[in-house]
């Protein structure tokens, strides 16, 4: 048994081996001479295969490309048609139908299949070769299957500097294209544009290596590459490729999810289906070389000489405003606002009528408020010991009493509402000036190195959709991407820096002044606190810290770092306001920046819940209602209504009284009507927000600060020219130029360039080339016009009350 049964396996082996000779000698099998250009139809099974042989000769420089294009009625994915081409130094197969997979296992199947062969290129010293290229047609059928076969070579296959060139390309019939970079250029920009959005593609930009990644499933194993519906462009390096010469490569996806389009509903389900001719576009593709390295230089000394020429301008004036004052007066004293005379003191008695309205000013007082030469001398030296820091007890004589008989008088004026210790209020406001120094280290350090961690990620990989250019203004520089974006944010540095340098000169002269008991530092003007001046410089360069970060690879992950330090600003600059004339009763650091900390969440938040969610907007606007009402009753009781979980029934309880049972007139009448301006602002922020729900929150958020400050700033304005207060030339100045910077950068704002809220592709639709120097963008505008502009605001918060410098405190009215 064993014998025979050995015998039959061995007459087995020996058929199947003289039917393989058979086959390999049938002329089915062997090479058939074929042409390029002709069109070869033929039939294919399990017993008959086809082999087609195209011979061509190459010359030294020339670069032969050759495209087969196959075709197959079947659509039975059994037995597939097997197509596999043989070169000299690769293979290349693929089968028909061609099989894509989309989401959720859907499988989308081609019969019409186009790929272009990986070029050869013989050297110079090789002079003229010879190429022969196999094509082997092959099924496991084992009935015939019709084909079809054309074979071509690539007359345009080259592309050339600032020549657009148009085709088509589908999913199963991918694209690409040799560039080779001219002598003299060391960039260029691969420009790909598209009359319609879909269907989903994708550009890669690849080395000359076989095989080439031109595939749906493949294309991301190499190079760079970034999705695309109207518009892509990617700048490419010559230093980055050793040949002086890429491929650009084309592929459609089969479905457009991640170009933002939706699965269309006619393929839902896991049925395979034939959809070719739907997923057809029309590219145009044009190289044109990038900025030389002069631009680059170029740029950087307009950036810093643009701003160094505002440490100029400040020089002039400074030097200008002393010599106008020495020449002026005889004995000078310095101020910290500027110089005033000291020859001839105003009195310290109070002039007839200034009882301040409802009581008078020796009972509030308590015959203890007297000048400053009658007080005697104080030592004034700041030292930083803890037993003077502000607590939560008030360093006013008899304060329970006395500071809420004081804030309830009808009209208020700054010495009521600056009676406490120089020194206490003024460390108290210096910790604003720490605390932002803390946060800004412990910020910025996790942030540099998550960004790091981007763009390493991004040259890595080659995915250049992770973040968010606009990369038609795109200028990399060693490992950054976008260099120009980095480099516009260098005005709020120099200008912030810049800031702090103004506010300590006018600390150094107001320290002197003090020094020599000055009786306009002592009694007459503002009083000098610098510590929010400080915060308001180091949060300005943190902005451009902050910001230059972001735009190393923006993106939806670190949104939060462009808008964090700008809502800090808007707030300092609110409270900066509010302290000019209520130095008392202002906000202390840790609750402002707790504060901050709030509306930081919120906005995180916001972006995470606030697109489809209408729960998070219900809550958020609530929070803003009630925030709103509660700050308001805190400011138009002077800081006697604490704000706590009971303030809200205080209020109603005092609406009951004073406008129900007693229908009375509203005793402080101006803060009256701008805290009713204010709330119906806010008010209309909520509702637009609970019915637009707008998708950049951040944003919102962001113009929620601003109108809140411009109307704040514009009552102050307005309450100072009332009360018969001057504007001096420079805070005009300063005025106007505000105005006229943030009219011009909001403009430069508003010109959306990319937008995170939407998929890569949908925001490369915005990218716009560059508008100044050939090297900066209308979002680089925007960086230098709102660091000046910001520059310009701060200086008005600065010097809008330089006129009060002469004016006893007692007649500086309080709103």
């Amino acid at each position: 048994m064993l014998g025979a049964a050995g015998f039959s396996g061995a007459a087995l082996l020996c058929a199947l081996f003289c039917a393989a000779a058979a086959a390999a000698a049938s002329p089915e099998s062997r090479p058939s001479p074929a042409a390029f250009g002709h069109l070869y139809r033929g039939a294919v099974n399990i017993s008959a295969e086809r082999v087609y042989s195209f011979a061509y000769r190459s010359r030294p420089g020339q670069v032969d490309a050759v495209r087969v294009s196959v075709n197959s009625s079947s659509e039975n994915l059994q037995y597939p048609v097997l197509f596999v081409v043989r070169q000299q130094k690769g293979v290349l197969s693929w089968q028909v139908p061609l099989i894509f997979r989309g989401l959720y296992q859907r499988t989308y199947n081609y019969q019409e299949v186009s790929r272009t062969l990986c070029p050869s290129e013989p050297t110079p010293e090789a002079g003229r070769s010879d190429q022969i290229i196999f094509v082997d047609v092959a099924s496991m059928a084992p009935f015939d299957i019709a084909y079809e076969l054309l074979v071509t070579r690539l007359n345009n296959f080259q592309l050339e500097t600032n020549k657009a060139f148009n085709f088509t390309a589908s999913p199963s019939q991918p694209q690409y294209f040799l560039y080779r970079f001219p002598q003299d250029v060391d960039s260029v920009i691969v420009k790909v544009v598209s009359d319609v959005v879909y269907p989903c593609s994708v550009v890669s930009i690849q080395d000359i290596v076989c095989p080439v990644y031109d595939l749906d499933h493949n294309v991301e194993f190499n190079g760079v590459y970034q999705s695309m519906t109207k518009q892509a462009a990617i700048t490419v390096q010559k230093k980055d490729f050793p040949g002086e010469q890429f491929f650009v490569v084309f592929v459609i996806k089969p479905e457009d999810y991640a170009c933002g389009g939706s699965v269309p509903s006619s393929i839902h389900g896991n049925s395979n289906r034939t959809w070719n001719l739907q997923r057809t576009k029309n590219l145009q593709v044009t190289v044109v070389p990038s900025i030389k390295k002069s631009i680059y230089v170029q740029a950087m000394f307009f950036s810093f000489l643009s701003f160094l020429s505002f440490y100029l301008g400040s020089v002039v004036v400074a030097f200008i405003h002393y010599i106008r004052l020495t020449s002026s007066y005889g004995s000078i004293s310095i101020a910290g606002s500027g110089i005033m005379t000291s020859s001839h003191p105003i009195t310290a008695s109070t002039s007839e009528g200034s009882s301040y309205g409802a009581i008078d000013e020796s009972s509030s007082n308590g015959g203890e408020q007297l000048s400053s030469l009658e007080r005697g001398p104080q030592d004034d030296s700041d030292t930083d010991s803890s037993v003077e820091e502000e607590s939560d007890f008030d360093t006013m004589p008899e304060i329970d009493s006395d500071k809420n008989v004081i804030r309830t008088k009808v009209f208020l004026y700054l010495s009521d509402l600056s009676r406490k210790d120089r020194r206490i209020v003024s460390k108290k406001y210096k910790i604003y000036f720490w605390n932002i120094i803390t946060i800004a280290v412990f910020y910025a350090l996790p942030v540099v190195q998550l960004v790091i961690t981007y763009q390493t990620v991004v040259n890595v990989t080659g995915n250049q959709d992770i973040c968010y250019y606009n990369f038609l203004c795109a200028h990399p520089l060693g490992v950054l991407s976008a260099f120009n974006n980095i480099l516009s944010n260098v005005g709020h540095v120099l200008l912030g820096f810049l800031f702090l340098l103004i506010v300590l000169r006018r600390d150094i002269l107001h320290r002197r002044a003090m020094e020599m008991k000055d009786i306009y530092i002592l009694d007459y003007g503002i009083p000098k606190h610098f510590g929010l001046f400080y915060a308001m410089g180091i949060a300005l360069m943190m902005e451009g810290v902050l910001s230059a970060c972001y735009h190393v690879c923006p993106n939806y992950s670190n949104f939060q770092f462009d808008t964090s330090f700008m809502y800090m600003i808007a707030g300092l600059c609110m409270l900066k306001l509010y302290q000019t004339r209520h130095p008392d009763i202002n906000a202390s650091a840790y609750s402002a920046y707790a504060s901050f900390a709030v509306v930081i969440c919120l906005a995180v938040l916001g972006v995470v819940f606030g697109k489809n969610d209408m729960w998070f907007w219900d809550i958020f606007s609530m929070i803003h209602v009630l925030a709103s009402l509660a700050l308001s009753t805190h400011i138009y009781y002077m800081g006697r209504f604490k704000i706590d979980l009971g303030i809200f029934r205080r209020a109603v309880m005092v609406l009951y009284t004073d406008c129900i049972q007693q229908c009375s007139r509203p005793m402080y009448m101006d803060r009256m009507v701008l805290l009713i301006v204010g709330n119906l602002v806010n008010w209309s922020f909520a509702i637009f927000g609970l019915v637009y729900r707008p998708r950049d929150f951040a944003s919102y958020i962001l113009g929620i600060f601003i109108c809140n400050l411009l109307l704040y700033l514009a009552f102050y304005i307005i309450m100072k020219l009332r009360s018969s207060e001057k504007l001096l030339p420079i805070p005009l100045f300063c005025i106007m130029a505000t105005a006229v910077m943030w009219v011009a950068a909001l403009y430069f704002f508003f010109q959306n360039l990319s937008s995170w809220e939407e998929t890569p592709a949908e925001s490369r639709e915005k990218n716009r080339p560059c508008i100044l120097l050939g090297f900066f963008d209308d979002h680089d505008v925007w960086h230098f016009l709102s660091a000046a502009a910001l520059f310009f605001s701060f200086l008005v918060l600065l010097t809008l009350d330089d006129d009060l410098d002469t004016v006893r405190r007692d007649k500086i009215p309080v709103f």
